[in-house]
């Protein structure tokens, strides 16, 4: 017969529990749940590669190099040319192109080999990634670590980025046609678009995975629903602009219009809608596609405030925390946005405000999967 206890004797910690708890329980069970941290780890690697490649692109089209491959082969094109006469061959190819026609007549084979080796980095690291991402799921699939219900949003992230491989390919080859100098901006927006959506999934996932099903189950009762729904509105906007930037980028808008707050000292840019038709002013017209993003950057600071005015009745600390430095790094965005645009787009500067919007896109993210799975405060006396 068991002695009855005192109601301030202390626990034995090595005593058997008389109930599963969250930890123990079957839901926490099952084929691949060890595999959690190792599919975070995996999820990780991708996450730096991913946001490597964002950037590696962003320098690429900074330094006008996109066009300098004018053909897709996935598999040699591995390599780099390994002999004077391969150089000369891929140079010949690129003096065929429009870009070099009517923008780079003047350009030599070494003015050629420094364009040359930003779009082949920006390849040889795609395919690079789809390699680890390959070899990383086969590998946690075999080994049985990839825990119930994951494999098909694995291999969606999978699939994304295969499909990846082919929008560059189709934005690349709109460059490549019809007297053009660069890609069409819209092509080179949804590339950038799905590039986004790949780290924001990745994002999702690795943030989803810290917790066992049944602290995730546990953490959605809790669920924020008004400050989940304004952090997922806060995600389409700066979606949008991310977007916008990359139209910006496409047209080289940001170079076009180089004072602040005003655009050729007026508040709306001159000659808006000189294209016919009109709605190609939307993508084309540098003064319009500048001015767009501009509004928007000023909509993304407002609506981060507001979010960040309705976390503050949040109870729990690491939500408020989460959504505060969203609030800042919106306000850090807009100020490289028109440093940016003061020095009419300087390479280390533009690349520095893509780096910011990659930062806001996971912290946006971040806050908006806290809010959703809320951490609870720990009181302790």
């Amino acid at each position: 017969m068991t002695k009855p206890r005192s109601i301030f004797e202390e626990v034995s910690g090595d005593e058997k529990p008389g109930a599963p708890t969250p930890e123990t329980g079957m839901i926490s069970r099952g084929r691949g749940n060890a595999g959690r941290g190792a599919v975070r780890v995996w999820l990780g690697i991708l996450f730096v590669m991913v946001a490597a490649i964002v950037m590696v692109g962003g320098l690429t089209r900074l330094t006008d190099s996109g066009l300098s491959i004018t053909e897709w082969n996935l598999v040699w094109g591995f390599l780099p040319p390994m002999s004077g006469e391969d150089w000369l061959d891929l140079y010949n190819k690129y003096r065929a192109t429009p870009e070099f026609q009517l923008q780079n007549a003047n350009m030599n084979l070494d003015g050629f080999r420094q364009i040359f080796w930003w779009e082949w980095g920006h390849r040889v690291l795609g395919r690079l990634i789809g390699l680890v991402w390959f070899f990383g799921f086969v590998g946690l699939y075999l080994t049985k670590r990839i825990p119930r219900g994951w494999t098909g949003r694995l291999v969606l992230i999978g699939a994304l980025i295969g499909l990846q491989g082919a929008v560059g390919w189709w934005m690349v080859s709109s460059g490549l046609v019809e007297n053009r100098v660069d890609v069409v901006s819209y092509r080179l927006a949804t590339h950038l678009g799905l590039a986004f959506i790949i780290l924001g999934l990745i994002t999702w996932f690795f943030l989803s995975l810290g917790r066992s099903e049944a602290e995730a189950m546990q953490a959605r009762r809790a669920r924020e629903g008004r400050l989940f729904s304004m952090n997922t509105g806060l995600m389409h906007l700066v979606f949008l602009q991310i977007l916008l930037g990359a139209l910006v980028a496409g047209i080289d808008a940001g170079r076009s219009f180089v004072d602040w707050p005003w655009m050729a000292d007026q508040f709306f840019p001159p000659d808006a809608f000189d294209i016919v038709p009109a709605w190609r002013n939307f993508f084309e017209n540098a003064g319009l596609v500048q001015f767009i993003h501009r509004m928007s950057g000023y909509l993304v600071v407002i609506f981060a405030l507001v979010v960040w005015a309705r976390s503050r009745k949040s109870p729990n600390g690491a939500t408020r925390r989460a959504v505060q430095y969203v609030a800042i790094m919106a306000l850090v965005q807009m100020g490289l946005g028109i440093y940016t645009v003061l020095t009419a787009a300087q390479l280390h500067i533009a690349i520095t405000h893509q780096v910011g919007a990659i930062l806001l896109w996971v912290l946006i993210i971040n806050a908006r999967h806290k809010a959703g799975f809320p951490i609870a405060d720990r009181i302790r006396g």
